[in-house]
């Protein structure tokens, strides 16, 4: 498949800059049989089954991004990804060549001061860094504690040096792990208010875990999608979750996934069989699904994996449903509105 395949035009207009309150208000384009209807994500209740198997991510972002002025007076900053061992992290940093390994940086002064001590380049902007609290690796509740001082939600690239009044409009109502650099972002639209609604309503939810990384948004670069390699990230299925996501499809319930992150999560266990690991998956069509039904997602940009996603999940009737929703002024990506898609043969051959 080419990548040029993936290309839409998506107006500078129709990309959201903040979510709208109360979050569930936002607009959902909701996929039947019969056609695109009009709805909001208030309306999940009515627009999901009795019965339905309702899977989020509860992942929680990290402050990941640390700004700091290099001693030539140049600005820089780094992004933590992934933490990998002995205090050590892959991250993306800018610029990377004016930060040799070997360098040293501080932010800010005392015996609690936060800094970085830059290791090996990996490439694309990709780095092994060291956190420093006073000089020393700093790991857990000392590195949580330091991010939250110097740190910045790490907003999507598109929006520039936009910040958060409130960050906690870039967690989730459910998160609980402080792992992820981005929002797993379907999951932003639900409130306490509507998960108790769901509830009531007969539709069981359960959560997973995928820290959201350089996997989830790094773009597609090649002429072709099969040249792309997808970047690692780390997941959690609890067994209680998988042992739902059995039942449903022994009885032959819908299992119905808030946002990608969750879909990579659930088809990794199920193709690996392994509830917890790292997962390269690369979702593209021809692709055999094993576990999602439905997907509650945003809508994402051109030339994107999650695009690729899709087009996997609901075949070529994406581009109408990407068109209908520009014509009908949905709002697009991070902070936009969302859709609600069926899985369709279509989506599985190739």
């Amino acid at each position: 498949m080419d990548t040029a395949d993936f290309d839409y035009e998506l107006p500078e207009a129709a990309i959201a800059s903040t979510g709208v309150e109360p979050r569930d208000s936002a607009r959902l384009l909701v996929d039947t049989s019969g056609g695109l209807n009009d709805a909001h994500v208030s309306d999940l209740p009515h627009l999901l089954q009795p019965g339905d198997l309702l899977v989020v991510n509860d992942t929680r972002v990290l402050p990941a991004r640390v700004r700091f002025t290099r001693q030539t007076g140049g600005a820089a900053e780094v992004l933590l990804l992934s933490r990998i061992e002995d205090g050590w992290w892959e991250a993306l940093v800018r610029p990377s060549a004016k930060l040799p390994p070997g360098t040293v940086v501080e932010v800010g002064a005392g015996a609690s001061a936060f800094g970085f001590e830059f290791g090996a380049d990996l490439g694309e902007g990709r780095r092994i860094v060291c956190p420093l609290v006073g000089g020393h690796p700093a790991a857990g509740q000392t590195l949580l504690d330091a991010l939250e001082r110097v740190g910045e939600m790490p907003l999507p690239p598109y929006l520039g040096d936009a910040h958060l009044d409130d960050p906690d409009r870039y967690q989730t109502v459910f998160a609980k792990r402080p792992a992820s650099a981005a929002a797993p972002t379907a999951g932003l639209h639900l409130t306490d208010e509507l998960i108790d609604r769901l509830r009531d309503a007969g539709i069981r939810i359960v959560s997973v875990e995928l820290v959201v990384g350089l996997g989830t948004f790094r773009p597609m670069t090649g002429d072709h999608v099969e040249e792309h390699v997808m970047h690692h990230e780390s997941y959690r299925v609890p067994r209680s979750t998988w042992e739902a996501v059995e039942e449903q499809r022994r009885r032959g319930g819908r299992v119905v996934a808030v946002g990608t992150t969750v879909v990579r999560a659930l088809e990794s266990a199920a193709s690996s069989g392994e509830l917890s690991g790292s997962t390269g998956l690369f979702i593209r069509r021809p692709y055999e699904w094993r576990v999602v039904d439905a997907l509650l997602t945003n809508f994402h940009l051109p030339r994107s994996t999650l695009l690729v996603m899709i087009d996997a999940f609901v075949g070529d009737r994406w581009r109408d449903i990407y068109s209908t929703a520009l014509e009908r002024g949905y709002r697009f990506l991070s902070f936009g509105d969302a859709m609600l898609l069926r899985r369709t043969e279509a989506g599985v051959r190739a």
